[in-house]
């Protein structure tokens, strides 16, 4: 079999995620392995396609390897996927999986993004391996991996693969003209608009003009296409300790004094490939600049993206993942699918109630599963993540449970005296009404007035 591995990781040859691939080529000489570099030569291939579509039309088995940035694949690969369908190369009935290296930071949506793009193309998908970033240094996981490789070979020869899932019905979209009327603004906050907003894009650029409208205060925008980006994150950590990015384009300052200083984030862009056009991607990636720190915690944000937000599943559950994990109140989504107007007045008044309250809200377990791998992740690494690691001590995100040393004792204290018999006869009934007192109380004295 043909086997084509598109080395999707800025590192090349040097890449963690491609040695899985390199131990699944030294097991099985009996097979032909080609690997394509395209995270390092992305750029040429923007030039020259020649060389990809001669590797994928040649293709058996194509697996795309990458590590997962930022909720999904990176910059360079989402780039080669706008490449491959602008040219048209038949890939249809090819077989398609991949293998993913993460600290399993939603490496749930990465995958799904990639098997969406690969429907798209026609191909047989099947299930790819997520592994951990130091899987193939330990037996359990070189194990999993032979597991994974011997299930991908029987499906293909049994032809097994995913069902692709229905496609999103087709409609006319019109295009959207303005029509919310210009209320008088504040200057007490800022909001930026991040966009990515294509010159011939009306819809989108439409939605911008009538969210501003609406807005009760001032904003500007920012369009990524504008900015000079000198390419995608290279995730090399030489941002790890100082802060800076190794790139000279002065992202990391255009960052920091032009974005993060706004006290309300709206993000805007059409829906493409299931994410939106990879100049974002870049913009999503070279983030990494801030590490792993929520700096813009308690920063309201809003969305307006055109295109049938309402289908893409793996889209929303990316934008509030995103919100949930930045610690940002998340105040709606606008699109263009249905009553655009009023979805967008609507989540404009909602962003600046946000901005004005100082709203919060609880994460849920996108957020707090989200938090936990990256806590246990840069407290292990504290010594390389310098920066994290003193961010992550000042803010008290070093939660672990086995430093709650008297609460343990208190539940060892319990669970002793619950295993005997005479105390547990006396407790029958009541254990309820001791975990619910502490609620009780709250609920009178809110009675009283005394809200804290």
């Amino acid at each position: 079999m043909n086997i084509l591995v598109l080395n999707a990781s800025p590192k090349g040859k040097n890449s963690t995620t491609v040695h899985t691939a390199l131990y699944l080529q030294a097991l099985h000489p009996e097979h032909t392995f080609t690997f394509l570099p395209v995270g390092q030569r992305i750029k040429s291939y923007e030039t020259d396609f020649g060389p990809v579509r001669t590797a994928l039309a040649g293709a058996d088995l194509i697996l795309f390897c990458y590590p997962v940035y930022t909720f999904i694949a990176p910059y360079q690969l989402h780039r080669l996927i706008e490449l491959i369908k602008a040219d048209g190369v038949d890939l249809s009935s090819k077989f398609a999986s991949q293998i993913t290296t993460s600290k399993h930071f939603y490496d749930v949506t990465a995958h799904r993004y990639v098997e969406e793009n690969c429907f798209d193309l026609g191909m047989k998908v099947v299930r790819g391996l997520s592994a951990d970033m130091e899987d193939l240094l330990c037996p359990q996981g070189r194990k999993e991996a032979r597991m994974f490789f011997d299930a991908l070979l029987f499906a293909c020869e049994h032809d097994l693969f995913v069902t692709p899932p229905a496609k999103a019905p087709a409609r006319d979209r019109s295009v959207y003209q303005p029509s919310l009327p210009d209320v008088p603004k504040s200057s007490e906050k800022d909001v930026v608009i991040v966009t990515n907003c294509a010159s011939d894009d009306t819809n989108l650029q439409h939605m911008i003009d009538d969210f501003r409208a609406a807005l009760p205060y001032e904003s500007r925008v920012v369009n990524l296409r504008q900015f000079p980006f000198g390419g995608g994150c290279l995730g090399c950590f030489g941002c790890a300790v100082t802060g800076k990015c190794v790139y000279k384009d002065g992202f990391d300052t255009f960052l920091r004094e032009t974005i993060q200083t706004a006290h309300g984030f709206v993000y805007a862009f059409t829906v493409s490939d299931h994410y939106t056009h990879s100049s974002f991607k870049c913009f999503d990636d070279r983030q990494f600049c801030n590490g792993h720190r929520t700096v813009t915690h308690g920063t309201p944000i809003a969305y307006l993206i055109s295109g049938d937000y309402q289908y893409e599943s793996n889209l929303r559950m990316i934008v509030e993942g995103r919100a949930e994990v930045g610690g940002n109140y998340l105040c709606g989504v606008a699109t263009d699918e249905a009553d655009t107007a009023a979805s967008i007045r609507a989540v404009a008044e909602h962003l600046a109630y946000a901005m004005e309250k100082g709203l919060v809200r609880p994460a849920n377990f996108y957020g707090v599963g989200g938090m936990k791998i990256f806590r246990d992740l840069i407290y292990v690494m504290q010594g390389l993540m310098k920066a994290d690691h003193k961010f992550y001590k000042q803010h008290g995100i070093y939660d672990f449970p086995q430093k709650q040393k008297k609460r343990i004792w208190q539940m060892r204290l319990v669970g002793a005296l619950m295993a005997v018999p005479s105390i547990q006869k006396k407790a029958k009934g009541k254990m309820t009404e001791a975990i619910i007192g502490p609620y009780q109380k709250v609920v009178a004295q809110a009675k009283e007035g005394a809200v804290q």
